[in-house]
């Protein structure tokens, strides 16, 4: 399955083609810093919302309306996928996600099924009424965790600062990694692929933990399974972008896994990791959230510094070095918006 590409300035970025201004969407761009999103998260849970189409959907539009970015991403959880493998998450308050049954024995992966990701059903239906509403506006990108992260949390049981769980699997019992790891490939593939079904019209795979590898480490036993899972991604037609949080150290590892847009984080400088890939993909990024509490001609002077550095030359999707922070103002996150289309060279 192939789609059929659509007209979009997000779109032309990601295939390297020449748009009118730099196109501009936000990690996290659907949250808490919107006052209508927290009016909906006052009456239901963050599952409940996820998996309530309707609820998804208007939470998903919410930032295309206040914001005027040139791409919606569908709100959904990088957590999702385990429950149809078998696991039970759940979110406690102040502690974030939480596995009632991690993955620590052969007997665990064992058990994880890669047959039931229609149960996701959900997202691709959130998707479809998104890409209706819309009616062509701007192209909703879908999206999946990458193996490493969603591996990470099925060991761990939740966020850890160590990862120690998660590295002793990975050196001491290879063999079950490496199993567990290609299970991953097999459910986030099909997310993925129901996504672009729906409607999506980009995939963005988020390898939110990575930042706890050293490069060698990544290219031993994370780089072959987010290549299999990205290149399965792409089959699909659509762009891939292929994001890493903390991964300033290996970012050519991460770009030679395969992407049409590579995401950095505010850690690296723009420029100087575009060129480092020898601009073989278009780039993302990378504005610092917590720049968005400075005062806004500091925002605005940011902002075109950024544009300054990625120049002239196509593919430039502007975006925070990661997700927009709870407290945001949203004026700011506007003028952000405002300050990219007002930029020339």
């Amino acid at each position: 399955m192939r789609v059929a590409p659509m007209n979009s300035r997000f779109l032309d970025a990601c295939r390297r083609r020449p748009t009118d201004v730099r196109p501009v969407w936000f990690m996290r761009q659907a949250g808490r810093y919107l006052k209508p999103y927290r009016a909906i998260r006052a009456k239901h849970s963050l599952l409940e919302i996820c998996k309530t189409p309707e609820l998804a959907a208007a939470v998903t539009l919410q930032p295309v309306e206040i914001l005027d970015v040139d791409a919606a991403i569908i709100f959904a959880d990088l957590l999702l996928p385990v429950e149809p493998m078998g696991l039970k998450l759940s979110y406690v308050a102040g502690e974030g996600p939480v596995i009632e049954n991690p993955v620590r024995t052969s007997e665990d992966i064992d058990a994880l099924s890669i047959s039931n990701t229609e149960d996701l059903g959900y997202v691709g239906e959130a998707i479809q009424m998104v890409v209706k509403a819309l009616a062509g506006r701007v192209p909703v990108i879908g999206f999946v965790g990458a193996p490493f992260t969603l591996a990470s949390y099925m060991i761990e049981g939740g966020p850890t600062r160590h990862f120690l769980k998660t590295k002793q699997m990975m050196y001491c019992a290879e063999t079950l990694w490496r199993r567990l790891m290609g299970k991953l490939v097999d459910v986030l593939g099909d997310f993925g692929l129901l996504q672009v079904t729906a409607g999506a019209r980009a995939l963005q795979v988020f390898d939110s933990w990575v930042g706890a590898l050293g490069p060698e480490d990544y290219s031993r036993y994370v780089a072959p399974y987010s290549r299999a899972l990205i290149e399965r991604l792409r089959s699909s037609g659509v762009p891939v972008i292929h994001f890493g949080t903390g991964a300033g150290g290996f970012y050519r590892e991460l770009h030679a896994v395969g992407c049409d847009v590579l995401g950095v984080d505010w850690r690296v400088p723009i420029d100087q990791a575009w060129m480092d890939v020898s601009y073989r993909c278009a780039i993302q990024g990378n504005l610092d959230p917590a720049v968005l509490f400075a005062p806004l001609p500091e925002i605005k002077m940011r902002v075109h510094e950024l544009l300054k550095r990625t120049g002239s030359r196509p593919g430039h999707i502007v975006n925070v070095g990661h997700g927009i922070l709870p407290e945001t103002p949203v004026e700011h996150v506007k003028a952000v918006v405002g300050y990219v289309r007002e930029f020339k060279l």
